[in-house]
């Protein structure tokens, strides 16, 4: 597969000056605004430049299409996960089941805090999930998990740290976008946060009890 990102979604060009940085980072606070107001359905670049008070010329000089804005969104955001990740999962002065209770409460927060945005960028996903940096972000966060995993569970093999890895990141995923459809108060979100993170870090545990036996059989 290319390194190169379907041109489709790529920006035209990247701010060199102050001045542009400033231009670019006023077009992309209107497209969140935008496409937390208007969903992607009616997310447009001329919606866009509007909302900025720019020129739509100004707006292509940066981004050729409303799919460049919008993975430009996706990519800043998956930066932030990724970071989110790193710094928490990564460190290593805590231990590992108190850094997975602390993403889980961090990860969910940030889930009900940014629904709409997070919602939006989900429905656009079929313009860029395909890209080759959408790939090399999602691999760069599965590796996270896999070192994650690998310290947590020493013993095991590749095929039930992989298991280990895919529960944490689906769980997380799909509680999280299920969670924040509704609003909820801060009390709400930690009490829930810390059953999620109650049932993973049991789950881990008995892994952990296990850890180097051959797995179970289905059935057995």
């Amino acid at each position: 597969m290319s390194s190169k990102i379907n041109p489709l979604i790529s920006s035209r060009k990247q701010p060199k000056q102050a001045r542009s940085a400033v231009l670019v980072a006023a077009i992309l606070q209107a497209a969140v605004q935008v496409l937390e107001k208007e969903g992607v359905a009616r997310f447009t670049t001329a919606r866009v430049a509007e909302k900025a008070g720019v020129s739509i010329g100004s707006v292509y000089q940066y981004f050729p299409n409303k799919a460049a804005i919008l993975f430009r969104l996706q990519h800043d955001e998956w930066q932030q996960t990724l970071t989110l990740l790193t710094g928490i999962l990564g460190n290593n002065t805590v231990p590992p089941l108190a850094r997975l209770r602390t993403l889980v409460q961090v990860f969910i927060r940030s889930e009900c805090e940014e629904a709409k945005l997070r919602q939006a960028l989900h429905d656009a996903a079929p313009l860029y999930r395909d890209a080759p940096e959408a790939q090399a972000i999602g691999a760069q966060g599965d590796m996270i998990y896999a070192r994650f995993i690998a310290e947590v569970l020493p013993q095991a093999g590749p095929a039930r740290r992989r298991v280990a890895s895919e529960l944490l990141t689906t769980t997380l995923s799909a509680v999280g976008t299920r969670y924040s459809t509704q609003p909820h108060s801060d009390a709400e979100v930690r009490i829930f946060s810390d059953s999620i993170a109650d049932m993973l870090i049991a789950w881990l545990k008995e892994a952990q009890a296990n850890d180097g036996q051959p797995p179970r059989q289905c059935g057995g």
